[in-house]
């Protein structure tokens, strides 16, 4: 395997590469270093080697074979952690709309459960990971090393994964698993029971005590079984004994007061090692979150107006304007009453999740407890700030390199370590020079993509048709995605000499996502990746006369 990675960094990167791609030595030297642990570092070196961080400070001394890099006028941060997604996971095939082939209930998982699907605690999410580096390259670009992952089906939504952005293989990418057990106060609407925001609860209470029983059934024939009848296996109810026992975590997704204090409710009465995510109006519970000592994954998919403002457009309630305006307040009054709290997207892109960061600063939050949140508190809460969230000797090389602020609008990340393997950025494209004479130089060309096209997305099992309606004026490229998940309209549309990009969002299952397409068109042909939450698929298609 080694000489496997040898050969591979030869014939990639060439001689500068003396070992396999994980045992380079690198050295940042000049640069700003937030540790996130102590004082920041005005100008410093960090020394990276087998994955490790090797020395950091001042005067760390770099060494002979380490490729170095000039860091003026850079600052490097933790490598940020995005504390819940679903990256990685493969996207769920889609429901049926309205008027089409009625949903069919999911077929039935290899498991022997006595619980419909969706009540199955005991499914992991490692089982259901993707290995690859390319279908992270959106999300480390944008700065981010480490996600916690689960899906987002069911009630249960499995046990989740730590994993960083690098590796591989499954086994290299996985920091922790699992991790916590997921839990969302949501309904199986169609597949039977539990179908009522009443009766998810009154199932998860008795699931919960169901469990209790069992366990303690399990210990008595343990101890004495004669005369006594063996207790039933259960691999769901089994799966939850870690969480009754507080030795695993439990993430419940709330977002309304109501919601969370639910949540509590349940935590307290079964002494759960609880987490809330989400946590839109964690404000509002705030000191209750802190006497049970339930921390939050805060959400910075914040709520916006989906539809544009028109006279004839219904006026937003007064509720639904406080939600928007307190919202950004959340981070900060949390942090006032001492909870301790990380930063997800919460299925928002990576641009919302920095833009939000920053209204959470300009709402009253520290600008260091804002950079704490993307880093050593994840990490804290994640059971891995012995190995994560700051810039310390002998942590995993985990850091982002960023030119400007993190929380600045105008910044580039040019370059992300990840278990000690280097991703450089690229930098954006500079303007055209303007002669002496006034007229700009002439720009390169860009492809010609514009048209209907008829497309197949490659969802693993199926495949989901649709129309990709393609606007291009110039560089510029507007129009639509139509699938059977409804029409979205294409946003930041982008057309290059080697193809085109947009962002668009979807919404599925009543959560609504964000997705980055990216493609060329070959004659008549289209084809290109759709990266999502869920991970990255291809499509191809063909276009219309």
């Amino acid at each position: 395997m080694k000489s496997k990675f040898i050969l591979f960094a030869l014939v990639a990167i060439g001689s500068l590469f003396v070992g396999s791609a994980f045992a380079q030595s690198y050295a940042v030297t000049n640069a700003r270093i937030v540790t996130v642990s102590g004082e920041n570092i005005e100008k410093g070196s960090i020394v990276i080697r087998d994955g490790l961080i090797e020395a950091v400070g001042a005067n760390a001394k770099v060494p002979a074979d380490a490729r170095i890099f000039d860091g003026s006028g850079l600052t490097v941060y933790p490598g940020l952690i995005d504390s819940l997604t679903s990256v990685g996971i493969s996207a769920p095939a889609p429901r049926s709309q309205a008027g089409g082939p009625q949903p069919q209930a999911p077929p039935a998982a290899t498991s022997n459960s006595n619980y419909a699907e969706g009540l199955r605690p005991e499914d992991m999410t490692i089982n259901d990971l993707k290995a690859g580096e390319a279908q992270f390259e959106a999300i480390r670009n944008a700065g981010f090393t480490t996600v916690l992952t689960v899906g987002r089906n069911g009630i249960f939504n499995g046990q989740s994964a730590v994993i960083n952005l690098a590796g591989d293989s499954v086994s290299a990418m996985v920091v922790k698993s699992p991790f916590a057990q997921h839990i969302t106060f949501t309904t199986l609407r169609g597949f039977g029971y539990p179908n009522s925001l009443l009766g998810t609860f009154s199932a998860l209470r008795q699931m919960m005590l169901d469990a209790q029983r069992l366990q303690d059934l399990q210990k008595m024939y343990d101890a004495n079984p004669k005369g006594m009848k063996r207790p039933d296996d259960d691999k769901s109810l089994e799966a939850l004994f870690p969480v009754l026992n507080g030795s695993m975590p439990v993430v419940l997704n709330a977002n309304s007061e109501n919601e969370i204090v639910r949540a509590l409710d349940l935590a307290k009465e079964f002494k759960l090692k609880a987490i809330i995510a989400g946590g839109q109006e964690a404000w509002k519970v705030a000191d209750r979150l802190k006497a049970q000592n339930v921390p939050v994954l805060l959400s910075l998919n914040f709520p916006k107006r989906t539809a544009s403002a028109s006279p004839e457009a219904d006026p937003e309630s007064l509720e639904t304007l406080r939600l928007r305006a307190e919202t950004p307040k959340t981070a900060a009054k949390l942090a006032n009453a001492g909870v301790n709290f990380a930063f997800q997207t919460g299925g928002g892109t990576t641009s919302d999740f920095f833009a939000n960061a920053s209204k959470s600063v300009e709402n009253g939050l520290a600008k260091d407890a804002a950079i704490r949140a993307m880093t050593l508190n994840a990490a804290q809460i994640l059971g891995l700030s012995d190995r994560l969230g700051t810039i310390e000797t002998g942590k995993i090389a985990n850091l982002t390199v960023v030119r400007g602020d993190i929380l600045g609008k105008e910044k580039t990340i040019t370059h992300v370590f990840v278990d000690g393997k280097l991703f450089e950025q690229k930098e954006p494209p500079k303007k055209p020079a303007t002669p002496s004479g006034g007229t700009p130089t002439a720009q390169p060309a860009v492809a010609n993509v514009g048209g209907n096209y008829t497309i197949s997305i490659d969802i693993p099992g199926q495949s989901l048709t649709g129309t990709m309606a393609l606007t291009q004026q110039g560089a510029v490229l507007t129009g639509t995605l139509q699938t059977q998940l409804g029409t979205s309209p294409i946003k930041d549309g982008k057309v290059t000499a080697e193809g085109f990009s947009y962002s668009s969002t979807v919404e599925y299952g009543g959560t609504t996502f964000d997705i980055f397409v990216k493609g060329t068109v070959t004659g008549n042909q289209i084809s290109g990746t759709i990266d999502s939450p869920q991970g990255t698929i291809p499509f191809s298609g063909t276009k219309n006369p």
